[in-house]
């Protein structure tokens, strides 16, 4: 059984190349995988590993980055390792917006705990925004929620600009983080009302029945898993080989669909040379899985 967990923490951080040396050390040496963020601004992680492992790790980055616990973090437990390999980068904002943050950031803005989230966004009165990129959205959303229709979230701004500022504000986004930020754009703009679902979709996923649930499809994650579903039970999509685009059950029975080579959406760009390329790719994961091999793109059981 292996632990995924993802978190953020913004707190003013120093000495950025000494903590990315610490970090790498300490996660290496505690077998863990996944991708971890830091800037001047705190830490933003997604991680897998043995639940011990994984709870001497975030106790140690605690310790780090000297803070008792985590603005938001998630947990859940899958059959197979959901990264191939551990990054540690260190970038300017944890979250591109050139807006900074820090903890001497006054934020108004009021967190909502997911259990409160549907009284929240069924007032016809709140704008429900979905910060996401537009191919997440796709996958599942709650329902009446906007897609902004922005791949950069550099230009979310523009979008957020454009909103009523005597109507409530009531923002999602996977794990919490994006709308952070968001929330304090939107208090410098003189916007009043905004609250954000404590935790993200991940939270809510987790925490409220499907039976009672707002949510529709499946919650797009960055790792191996593609999607997740209620209960954070791993969902149904894979990922395009060819354009790196989540493929539903239904993609697949398109005849533009070929596995490890294209998708409905790709297979009138990819030239011929990049069909093939990909051909061989998914010939030598094939005869990799048949010998018992491992191979870079196959996913690993535990």
């Amino acid at each position: 059984m292996v632990v995924v967990v993802g978190f953020y923490k913004f707190k003013k951080v120093n000495f950025l190349k000494k903590k990315k040396e610490l970090i790498n050390d300490l996660l290496i040496k505690n077998n863990i995988r996944g991708t971890i963020i830091i800037s001047q601004e705190g830490i933003n992680g997604s991680i897998s590993g043995k639940l011990k492992d994984i709870k001497n790790a975030l106790k140690a980055l605690k310790t780090i980055f000297i803070f008792s616990t985590f603005d938001s973090s998630n947990i859940s437990k899958i059959l197979f390792q959901p990264f191939h390999r551990l990054k540690v980068k260190i970038k300017k904002e944890l979250v591109p917006m050139n807006i900074s943050l820090s903890t001497h950031t006054k934020k108004k803005s009021s967190y909502i705990e997911p259990e409160k989230w549907n009284s929240l966004i069924k007032d016809e009165n709140t704008l429900l925004i979905d910060a996401r990129k537009p191919f997440e959205h796709a996958l599942g959303t709650f329902k009446n929620s906007i897609n902004p229709h922005v791949n950069n979230f550099r230009d979310f701004p523009k979008f957020l600009n454009k909103l009523n500022k005597n109507r409530p504000i009531a923002m999602f986004c996977t794990g919490g983080i994006r709308c952070e930020k968001s929330s304090v754009y939107l208090e410098k703009k003189g916007f009043k009302n905004i609250y954000q679902l404590k935790g993200g979709i991940l939270n809510y996923l987790n925490k409220i029945n499907s039976k009672i649930s707002l949510w529709k499809g499946e919650c797009f994650v960055f790792d191996n898993r593609i999607s997740v579903k209620h209960g954070l039970k791993v969902g149904t999509y894979s990922i395009c080989s060819g354009c790196r685009e989540p493929v539903s059950s239904k993609d697949k029975k398109s005849k533009k669909y070929e596995e490890g080579v294209s998708c409905i959406k790709c297979y009138d760009k990819l030239t011929q040379d990049q069909k093939e390329r990909f051909r061989m790719r998914q010939k030598q994961i094939k005869l990799a899985k048949e010998s018992g091999k491992k191979h870079i793109f196959q996913k690993e059981f535990s």
